[in-house]
């Protein structure tokens, strides 16, 4: 019988719906969403890579845009540094939901 491990996309996808859609709940929210992502991802390294992948696009695409349309390499890196530490002020919830989600599956 072939198991399917989960993904690593998929599970940052639900974490990424979920906080938006329970952002009302400030801590059960995140927790949740951790939960569920940590579930499709298929194990406790995977939920942890999803868990931290949204604030690395975030800050990436802050980069790239925030570069772009000013010229200056040091604006876009501030933009980037911006976006990511506002994607991590909302991880512990989330990781500590990715744990046990990822446990569970």
């Amino acid at each position: 019988m072939s198991e399917s491990r989960g993904s690593v996309f998929w599970g940052a996808f639900w974490m990424f719906l979920v906080s938006v859609l329970l952002f009302w709940l400030p801590g059960l929210g995140g927790f949740l969403a951790g939960v569920v992502g940590g579930k499709v991802a298929g194990g406790v390294g995977n939920a942890l890579l999803a868990a931290f992948l949204p604030a690395f696009v975030l800050g990436g695409l802050l980069f790239f845009f925030g570069t772009a349309l000013t010229g200056f390499i040091a604006i876009g890196l501030l933009a980037a540094l911006g976006g990511f530490m506002l994607g991590c002020v909302h991880i512990g919830g989330l990781l500590l939901g990715a744990i046990i989600g990822g446990l569970i599956a």
